[in-house]
């Protein structure tokens, strides 16, 4: 059974948040939905998630899961958010404690934060399968770009996170604490195994002037045309492009107030006596 699938793009992020169903059985899973924030004031606000609510509600759905494809550094995750309002359970890869230790420590996280991934409903292993109505999902444990990454196949679709762009971007970067980037080089050759037809999804596009955004690919397409990882690109040229790569790049601008939130699969920070919640920035550690 195939899946339906309906894509929210935020610009503002450039991420891509998906809505998986199965329309007859009216149940559906969230795949790395966005929450809105404005670093220049430290305001949130719902204007995404409330566009994935809309729709679900106009299609009469019932939220089995909301699922993370890792702990993200770009955008903040609206899974608790969205939890609240329609139900479901909240996923992410089994890995996401190693992930939840390193920024406790960067972040010097109280001890009310336990690094233990309780913070999520249920944490994935790898080839587990889950699901979404009749459709059967199945987790793909895809590290790299973080320990903890994961990608998640309804059917001949596979939302793969950031491990993959479109082919003219090429790959995620590997440099964030944990990550290594002859491991996602070996994470994406499994997903590229798959058969040639096979629809590939994007967490994330970052488009040149040339062309709108998009985030669907195939697996064929990726084999033959990725800038990074095309067929005829060993590892170990991978892995050279890939550091040099990551060596200049800037960090994003969201990574301390979205990884704060996001190891805590949504929820913010506890309130301190004042009544009000913060964000940390750590200073000269990243």
């Amino acid at each position: 059974m195939q899946p339906n699938i309906e894509a929210f793009f935020d610009p503002a992020t450039w991420t891509v948040s998906y809505i998986v169903f199965d329309e007859a059985g009216g149940t559906c899973a969230i795949i790395d939905p966005v929450f809105d924030y404005d670093p220049k004031s430290g305001r949130t606000s719902t204007l995404s998630p409330d566009k994935l609510i809309t729709f679900i509600k106009s299609r009469r759905l019932t939220v089995a899961w909301i699922v993370e494809t890792h702990a993200h550094a770009d955008h903040l995750t609206s899974a608790h958010y969205l939890k609240s309002k329609l139900g479901g359970k909240t996923a992410i890869g089994r890995e996401i404690p190693k992930v939840q230790e390193t920024f406790k420590s960067i972040f010097n996280l109280g001890p009310e934060f336990m690094p233990d991934g309780r913070h999520f409903d249920h944490l994935f292993g790898d080839a587990e399968t889950f699901e979404v109505g009749k459709l059967i999902a199945k987790a793909i444990f895809t590290p790299g770009h973080t320990p903890a990454d994961m990608s998640y196949q309804f059917g001949n679709a596979i939302f793969v996170g950031d491990t993959l762009f479109m082919p003219d971007l090429g790959t995620a970067r590997a440099d964030f604490p944990g990550g290594d980037a002859r491991r996602l080089f070996r994470s994406i050759r499994k997903l590229l195994q798959q058969s040639s037809e096979t629809r590939l999804f994007m967490c994330h596009d970052y488009p040149p002037p040339s062309r709108a955004a998009r985030w669907e690919s195939t697996v064929a397409e990726q084999r033959a045309h990725n800038i990074h990882v095309r067929d005829s690109i060993s590892e170990d040229e991978f892995v050279a492009m890939r550091e040099a790569r990551d060596a200049t790049l800037d960090m994003p601008t969201l990574l301390f107030p979205s990884v704060q939130v996001n190891v805590r699969a949504g929820e913010m920070p506890p309130v301190e006596e004042n009544g009000i919640s913060y964000l940390k920035i750590p200073l000269n550690v990243i």
